[in-house]
């Protein structure tokens, strides 16, 4: 069985380092990027298996902006997309709702158990197989 290879896109780097060490000893090989032009640069080197992505970064909508960009392009729409945000304790809350993202493999509310990511991770995976 190969491992599966984690693309974290989050504009906070302290969040990719922290979900880097949790996800490594679990077995996942781990990338990231702080932005999603790095983030198309590392899909396009290193084709990840899944992306933990954040809805807000620079823009409020810039992760779902690229997570529509990914859905939509005939290759790349295949990629698992797993949304991670903490903007239920913001105004933007009733802006974007889970439902509204169809495509998303899953939702992470931040902050999450280093237990829940791992398991809806694997979850999300399982289902890939």
């Amino acid at each position: 069985m190969s491992i599966a290879r984690i693309l974290i896109v989050d504009d906070d780097p302290d969040f990719c380092e922290i979900s880097r060490t949790i996800l490594e000893p679990a077995g996942y090989e781990v990338i990231t990027a702080t932005d999603t032009t790095q983030a198309m640069e590392r899909i396009e080197s290193d084709w990840p298996d899944l992306i933990l992505l954040d809805l807000v970064m620079n823009r409020v909508d810039e992760g779902l902006e690229f997570g529509d960009r990914l859905h939509h392009d005939p290759i790349l729409r295949h990629l698992p997309i797993i949304f991670v945000t903490s903007i239920a304790d913001t105004p933007y809350a009733d802006q974007i709702q889970p439902a509204q993202v169809h495509y998303a493999a899953g939702w992470l509310p931040k902050p999450f158990s280093p237990q829940t990511l791992i398991q809806t991770i694997g979850s999300v995976l399982e289902q890939r197989k």
